[in-house]
């Protein structure tokens, strides 16, 4: 089993970055419902918590509150841009110590989040804007994963 002592404190960081980057992603995909979006990204660490057991990796990932530094990026093509790249270089980590289940957990995770934040606001009569869908199609992608 992986787990955070099998990873340097700046590529834990960088691996613990990943999900909450995805949801600020989605959520700054569309204005508005903000608020809810915050309120789904924590909800969706407190269910996968609930889950505990089922990978040792994701266990410890949610067992921390979700950081994001939302200040880093100074347009919405930075936003997108750096938390792709996140994502990209927290899963080049996990990929060469961690199980293939486990990086497909992270990577579930990480969607399933992404998804959570685009549902929890509805704009423009639709649970998922076309903008909040890109961004997880975006995800998808840099993931190596069919979208939800």
């Amino acid at each position: 089993m992986t787990g955070k002592a099998d990873f340097t404190p700046e590529e834990w960081k960088q691996i613990l970055e990943g999900p909450p980057s995805a949801g600020m992603l989605v959520a700054a995909a569309q204005r508005g419902g903000t608020f809810r979006e915050s309120f789904a990204m924590a909800k969706a660490y407190t269910e996968a918590r609930k889950n505990h057991g089922d990978s040792e990796l994701l266990d410890e990932i949610v067992s921390t509150k979700p950081k994001v530094d939302r200040t880093r990026y100074h347009s919405a093509e930075e936003l997108q841009q750096g938390c792709l790249n996140q994502l990209t270089e927290a899963v080049g980590l996990l990929e060469p110590k961690a199980t293939t289940e486990e990086v497909d957990d992270y990577k579930g995770f990480v969607l399933s989040l992404a998804a959570r934040v685009a549902n929890a606001h509805e704009e423009d009569g639709k649970n998922v804007s076309d903008a909040e869908q890109a961004a997880i199609d975006s995800i998808a992608q840099t993931l190596g994963k069919p979208s939800a």
